[in-house]
């Protein structure tokens, strides 16, 4: 277990620190499952403090969840194959950014799609949870532009896309996703074979 360090308030930003001492309580055992009273005192700020920026402590837990939908996008936007920039190559990289994205930081991955994170309207319909989705469909429609896909409906085929990475991230962190069960190299498998279901 990883201790997060108490981070007194030294400076004018009283929201950062709440969200980055609360950001830093995710690596300990117990998760999310804090106080506002607990992060306060971790940031070395009053009791009352938190509560300038968030009404209660599902408010602190959203901003939380979509910080790491933030972090996703840059992760997965930024992410670049090896070598060969074939669009095969970009689809890989990009999921594995995914993949690697969760098991770094299974907290807060845990988090971004736990219910506590809030409701669907306020988390994952925002424009910055679909950020995420939208760089896998806009990297659909070019490999359907470009002929390497075939024609379907870019959502559905996007959502299976996620399902796939998704559980595939869910089972890695659970330790559950093993050469024992699933064959050697099991990431680059299962990517491998859902490829050969969108390709042309």
């Amino acid at each position: 277990m990883q201790e997060a360090t108490d981070r007194p308030y030294h400076h004018g930003n009283l929201r950062h620190a709440i969200i980055e001492t609360a950001m830093a309580m995710l690596l300990e055992e117990k998760g999310w499952q804090f106080t506002l009273r607990e992060v306060a005192r971790r940031a070395g700020v009053s009791h009352a403090a938190p509560y300038k920026h968030f009404p209660d402590k599902a408010a602190l837990l959203s901003e939380m969840a979509l910080l790491g939908f933030d972090r996703l996008h840059k992760a997965m936007a930024t992410a670049k194959p090896r070598g060969a920039n074939s669009w095969r190559d970009e689809f890989l990289a990009v999921s594995r950014a995914y993949v690697r994205f969760g098991t770094s930081n299974p907290g807060l991955y845990r988090l971004m799609f736990s219910a506590e994170a809030g409701n669907a309207a306020d988390v994952h319909l925002s424009e910055r949870a679909l950020a995420p989705l939208g760089v896998v469909i806009a990297l659909l429609e070019r490999g359907e532009a470009e002929g390497v896909l075939r024609k379907r409906e870019v959502r559905g085929r996007a959502g299976a896309c996620w399902a796939q990475v998704h559980g595939i991230t869910m089972l890695t962190m659970e330790g559950l996703f093993r050469l024992e069960k699933v064959g050697p190299n099991p990431l680059d498998a299962a990517l491998l074979t859902l490829l050969e279901g969108l390709e042309s």
